[in-house]
């Protein structure tokens, strides 16, 4: 009913302007059709072995023509609009088919001119059923920024691996700018609905874009930066197919469809898609300049997003719950100093000063030793290791600056197989300076060394409050959290090490690369660790 509400007035609308302007002369500047409409198409993947292109089924159209302001493309039962004269048009019909292309040029006022070519298109790919069904469920799944996320929007380099590398926003940070109000429908027919605005009772809604893209789509808004805030824009209706151009997961939009930031770009890589009810977008700007990152989900707000793991047995624990040493049965220890190649300030030993459990908690304490520092290491190396489960570890840090707290784990066959062969998974670490935060990050040769596969999230009572710090390791993906809620996930691939015995290391570390510059009123400070349990 209120399209025909819409219709109603608009007509009104009109007639009052066509009534109430009858002694005035319109004027409309110059009326121009636009001339010269040359249009060409790039069938991607094309080459002399692959005269109708990679199997992908993707094919930039370009247009161009003298006065033209903007064109649209009419295509295999699909019009697409585009100001900038060019689009990357889809023809998923299995094989090698012939398509007529339809375009049409506007000039001022209106004008036009037409012209049209045919295009021969290879397409092959079949998306698996596994990943339509996630994506479409029944046809009436909602989709929706997983805004309580950290790192549910950002961005990176281009062709980055790691999710918002260089920026990943934080819970709940982009309310108000138009983005979180939007849903994502994937419909069994093909069709992707985008609602701008999920509560509001009409298609009205407003939109959240890049600066001098999203004016491409829609004017107004408030400007923020690079950023365009709240530009309005009405529920629409495009198409969308799954495609895998070079083996790559890859969701098209038509036309000028988007997901909840215009970029320019209206196609999507499928980053990762092994988290229930969740799945992690990547796209590049039409500026070339950034990769920008995306983090659904399908579940309902009110759900909280609480994770739920695939390994619900615990198998192995450590309660600490008997004062004095570590159990020997479960722990052993590193001692000595200079942190193994980090630069760090402190000697390991088993000392009680430095290393005990009391009322009910184990505590690794770094302490001033003259111009030196003491502190401990300790591990479950040989006593217990194991491949693929649910790491969970209770713990409260120091608050000390240049104090680096360590909850990690190291590859069985570290010794044979030498770092970073052997992997490297940190549950939580914390930089010297930075007591707002807390990372997780893995380690392998195609990162290391110098590097990691990393993320962070902010955690402003971390040294105050004991927090549960997880991995869900499993053959697919290793999913790092935080008090239950996921901050990084990486995808687990076969060329990488992480699919053998791991065990525990826990440290707290004095200065180098992580912790920086030692306060130089430091006495010392402690690691609190509640507990340590493994799920399988």
């Amino acid at each position: 009913m209120k399209n025909i509400k819409y219709t109603l007035i608009s007509c009104l609308a009109v007639l009052f302007v066509v009534l109430g302007c009858e002694e005035e002369d319109a004027v409309f500047g110059d009326v121009i059709a636009p001339s010269n409409l040359v249009v060409t198409a790039d069938v991607v993947g094309q080459d002399a072995s692959n005269p109708n292109g990679d199997g992908s089924g993707v094919v930039t159209l370009s247009a161009s023509a003298d006065n033209a302001i903007s064109y649209k493309f009419i295509y295999n039962g699909t019009e697409s609009s585009a100001p900038s004269g060019t689009v990357d048009a889809l023809f998923t019909n299995l094989g090698v088919n012939t398509y007529v292309v339809n375009v049409i040029a506007y000039g001022t006022g209106g004008v036009s001119t037409t012209t049209s070519i045919t295009v021969d298109v290879l397409a092959t790919y079949t998306p698996p059923q596994e990943l339509v069904d996630k994506l479409i469920g029944d046809g009436t799944k909602v989709w929706r920024l997983k805004s309580e996320t950290p790192g549910h929007f950002g961005l990176g380099p281009v062709g980055g691996g790691v999710v918002s590398e260089w920026y990943g926003a934080g819970p709940q940070e982009k309310v108000g700018v138009g983005m979180y109000d939007d849903r994502f429908i994937f419909g069994n027919d093909g069709t992707f609905t985008h609602i701008t605005n999920i509560n509001n009772e009409d298609a009205s809604g407003t939109i959240f874009g890049r600066g001098g893209l999203v004016s491409e789509i829609g004017q107004g808004g408030t400007p923020n930066g690079d950023d365009v805030e709240n530009v309005p824009y009405n529920d629409y209706t495009e198409s969308f197919v799954i495609i895998a151009p070079g083996g790559v997961e890859t969701i098209n939009l038509g036309g000028l469809g988007f997901i909840s930031y215009y970029t320019g770009s209206h196609s999507y890589e499928i980053f990762d898609r092994s988290v229930p009810n969740e799945i992690i977008l990547k796209t590049t700007d039409a500026n070339n300049d950034f990769d920008w990152w995306f983090i659904l989900t399908s579940e309902d707000e009110s759900s909280g997003g609480e994770f739920n793991s695939v390994f619900n047995d615990l198998v192995w624990s450590d309660e600490f719950d008997v004062d004095g040493a570590p159990d020997a049965a479960n722990w052993t220890y590193d001692l000595g100093a200079g942190g193994w190649g980090n630069q760090e300030s402190q000697t390991y030993t088993d000392n009680a000063e430095n290393v005990i459990i009391e009322d009910g908690f184990l505590k690794i304490t770094a302490k001033a030793n003259g111009n030196s520092y003491t502190s401990a290491r300790i591990k479950s190396e040989g006593l217990y290791d194991f491949t693929y489960g649910r790491a969970e570890i209770r713990a409260k840090l120091p608050s000390s600056v240049g104090t680096w707290p360590a909850i990690w784990m190291l590859g069985s066959d570290y010794q044979t197989n030498t770092w970073p062969a052997c992997g490297e998974i940190d549950i939580m670490e914390q930089k010297g300076q930075d007591k707002n935060t807390v990372l997780s990050t893995v380690h392998h040769p195609a990162v290391s060394p110098g590097a990691g596969d990393s993320a962070s999230t902010q955690l402003t009572t971390s040294t105050t409050e004991f927090h549960l710090y997880s991995v869900e390791w499993t053959a697919q993906s290793i999913t790092f959290l935080v008090d239950n809620e996921v901050f990084h996930t990486i995808e687990n691939s076969a060329n990488l090490p992480f699919h053998s015995d791991f065990f525990f290391i826990l440290n707290v570390a004095m200065g180098g690369t992580l912790g920086g510059t030692i306060d130089p009123n430091f006495t010392e400070d402690s690691m609190e660790v509640d507990y340590v349990r493994v799920y399988q």
